[in-house]
């Protein structure tokens, strides 16, 4: 039980440190990009104002040094105008036409176009700034932030991507590794436990035998072959749980009659068994009888254990569509709800002498083996639990 909310609270905490990295740098290239925007504005403030000087200037020549300075001063104002390379710009004259553009790409064939797209734009992201050319001639000059600064803005969000397929890739392979893991655990178990089985059953057998020979209550000798035979049919689920075992179209109704009459034999008298449906049916469903039938006894037996060997429990069989349903309800002490998500698990046990493969063997069967589902329909402490199986007809 440790392991799995271990590994629960590590994956929570995987994913906690993934949203707080993005948050992170969310909020870090937000910072950043206000930053930007701030000096983008002032470059295009700069830039107005040399295109402003450009068209100002009068070249009034009264000596060779003011001459020098006149044309330093202009060529100051041109490399000015130049370096601006990445935010796009237009120069719109009083009339509302298009006077110069920089850094928008477009084709000759289709400026007017591009250039109005362009100003919508602008106009939507930052207020223009007016260049006054002098005698009531003003120009409004637009901009918008330049692509460095737009894929700044996205980046975060790519990164916050990124990391999150990052997380549900490592997620399912971990859980892919793991499932394999579990599966040739499962195989090497299951033959081994077959293996150790067959050995003893077959001295059982010749013991009965020789038996049979002596003067032996013949009732004694049939309760051994009875014990026997049940040993030799665990021997053979252990067999089937390593390799995909064989489905045959049998009666679910014979199936579930002989795992519960088998339970009630064996079963305390104070653990009552209450059957809502025809026991004398017929529904068809493909199956392997010796698996499933273990699966109605691991799930009674963990009920009983609930009950303290005292209580009822309720079988309920209901044919829906191409499916059918069958609930396993008991009166005993419910399953918690922290306890519901990891009740399948293997090893996962709430008793002190419990392995905790019983369930997790029998969510195997019946959705690996038989192509269905099994779930806790209810649980509630105190009251009971109710076990839903679903399989195909």
């Amino acid at each position: 039980m440790d392991i799995y909310l271990k590994r629960r609270r590590g994956k929570i905490l995987l994913l906690i440190i993934a949203v707080l990295i993005g948050v992170a740098s969310l909020l870090y290239t937000n910072w950043l990009t206000k930053k930007m925007a701030t000096e983008e504005r002032n470059k295009v403030e700069i830039w107005a104002e040399a295109i402003k000087g450009i068209n100002n200037a009068t070249i009034e020549v009264t000596t060779p040094e003011m001459t020098q300075l006149q044309t330093q001063y202009l060529q100051f104002l041109g490399l000015v105008s130049e370096k601006n390379t990445t935010i796009p710009i237009l120069i719109l004259n009083p009339d509302g036409t298009f006077n110069f553009d920089r850094n928008i790409a477009y084709r000759e064939d289709k400026k007017e176009e591009a250039l109005q797209r362009e100003l919508e734009k602008m106009q939507d992201y930052a207020a223009p700034l007016p260049i006054d050319l002098g005698d009531g001639y003003e120009q409004m000059l637009y901009y918008r932030e330049s692509t460095l600064l737009r894929n700044l803005r996205l980046y975060p969000v790519i990164q916050l991507i990124v990391i999150l397929i990052f997380i549900v890739v490592a997620y399912f392979a971990f859980n892919a590794t793991n499932q394999a893991e579990q599966n040739q655990v499962w195989v090497g178990m299951s033959k081994e436990t077959a293996h150790q089985l067959g050995t003893p059953i077959s001295s059982l057998m010749a013991w009965i035998e020789l038996l049979k020979l002596k003067d032996v209550d013949p009732n004694l000798i049939k309760e051994l072959e009875q014990d026997t035979a049940r040993l030799e049919r665990i021997t053979e689920r252990f067999s089937k749980i390593g390799s995909k075992p064989e489905l045959l179209r049998v009666n679910l109704i014979e199936v579930l009659n002989s795992a519960i009459s088998y339970l009630k034999r064996r079963s305390s008298e104070k653990v009552k068994f209450e059957l809502n449906y025809d026991t004398k049916a017929y529904i068809e469903t493909p199956l392997n009888g010796a698996l499933f039938s273990w699966v109605i006894e691991n799930l009674c037996k963990n009920a009983i254990d609930a009950m303290g060997n005292n209580g009822t429990i309720t079988v309920h069989v209901k044919e829906k569509g191409n499916q059918v349903n069958i609930d396993l309800t008991d009166t005993g002490c419910g399953i918690s709800k922290n306890h519901q998500k990891s009740i399948f698990h293997p090893g996962f046990s709430t008793k002190k002498r419990g392995w905790g493969l019983g369930l997790s063997l029998a969510k195997r069967i019946v959705e690996i083996y038989h192509n269905g589902k099994i779930f806790i329909k209810w649980s509630e402490q105190g009251k009971g639990t109710t076990f839903r199986i679903i399989l195909n007809k």
